[in-house]
């Protein structure tokens, strides 16, 4: 999942937010604005409930932030990259550009976590005493003691055997470990994963049907994200055993048609050349690649402002696009692809274009790596 506004580098890594962290925010804040705290604590003005409800939701999701940081920071240290962490509607996600290369250090990574977050409820919990021993006000006491709640039950509930979720990095780590299979260790963590979502499910809605309570829909809902993102796991897992040792030039598209940065939309639009085949070009300047444009962001362009409008004001920037070297292994670029042809991904070698990949490109390849057992060069 990418991020639709980037908030900064922490550490060294790029950490954004998805549009649906809104969502759950503004639940938290309501919730506590309007439930909890009111109940709890009545007579107070309204600006104080909302005040602790933004403030509590703030704090809430730095604690999140802190967690993805903590996998993040050890994954580096243990010598796997890290491509950015996205706060989005159900907490955190740090994106790795590789994998562990051991059960130790894939313990490491999984492990912190889960103690950050229990580290932090402790944190809230002694915050929480110590506010009512100097007898600060019971609203700030009651925000305090949220957050050490929440943060304890964000460490219980990740630490559980069951991928996509921390516990079932460990448990992966450990049938690892027991096995040497880091495959079969992965298929044992996600099946984990799609037990506990589909259990998650069916305790969500016969709470929902037996009590009409919101909170039983919500527990479905992380149940399907489990089951969805677990399945989605083991299938990447297989891709990646089946691309083992295949370079990314064996499944790109060499020496792709470019696009001059000054062309205009409509010239872009007309040119026969690009008209058929492909939806996405790599955009160059001064015969140095500067971004990634696709036929359907420039057909987006009025067509008053499609002779003004240039290609460079419409394109991806190199930035935002990922870029590889043709000898990078493919299995290593596979979890940062996504779909869309404003994702395709560009080779470079030595900062000359060599090439460009789309997840088809990657199916393709995979698809003859399937009917050709035991080859890995090209066909």
């Amino acid at each position: 999942m990418r991020a639709t506004f980037v908030l900064g580098r922490i550490a060294g890594v790029r950490v954004g937010v998805h549009w649906s962290v809104l969502f759950i925010f503004g639940i938290i804040a309501f919730g506590l604005a309007r439930g909890r705290l009111p109940q709890t604590y009545p007579g107070r003005a309204w600006a104080v409930y909302w005040a602790a409800g933004v403030c509590t939701a703030v704090v809430f999701f730095a604690s999140l932030l802190a967690h993805e940081l903590a996998h993040a920071v050890v994954a580096r240290r243990n010598g796997v990259e890290v491509d950015d962490i996205v706060l989005w509607l159900l907490g955190g996600a740090a994106r790795l550009k590789s994998e562990a290369s051991s059960p130790g250090r894939e313990l490491r990574i999984a492990g912190v976590g889960p103690l950050v977050s229990l580290l932090l409820g402790g944190l809230f919990t002694l915050a929480t005493w110590l506010l009512e021993l100097a007898s600060v006000s019971v609203i700030v006491r009651e925000m305090a003691a949220w957050l050490a709640g929440i943060n304890v039950l964000l460490a219980v509930f990740n630490a559980l055997p069951a991928a996509p979720l921390d516990g079932g990095r460990l448990l992966r780590a450990f049938l690892w470990w027991r096995t040497g299979d880091r495959l079969r260790a992965t298929a044992g963590a996600t099946a984990a994963g799609r037990v506990l979502g589909w259990l998650l499910v069916v305790v969500g809605l016969v709470a929902f049907v037996r009590t009409n309570s919101f909170g039983g829909l919500w527990l479905a809902l992380i149940g399907w994200f489990l089951i969805t993102a677990a399945t989605a796991e083991g299938r990447q897992a297989q891709l990646r055993s089946a691309l083992a040792g295949v370079p990314v030039r064996d499944a790109m598209t060499p020496g792709p048609l470019t696009v001059p940065a000054d062309t205009t939309v409509a010239g872009f639009l007309t040119d026969v050349r690009y008209r058929y085949r492909h939806s996405a070009f790599p955009v160059t300047e001064d015969g140095a690649t500067v971004g990634l444009v696709t036929l359907d962001s420039a057909r987006k362009v009025p067509e008053a402002g499609a002779r003004s409008t240039t290609v460079a004001d419409v394109m991806v920037p190199l930035s935002r696009t990922t870029v590889v070297e043709p000898d990078s292994p493919l299995a290593d670029l596979l979890p940062r692809m996504e779909p869309g042809a404003e994702h395709r991904v560009l080779v470079v070698d030595h900062g000359r274009l060599v090439g460009i990949v789309s997840l088809s490109d990657v199916s393709r390849r995979v698809t003859w790596l399937m009917n050709a057992p035991g080859r890995r060069g090209g066909p």
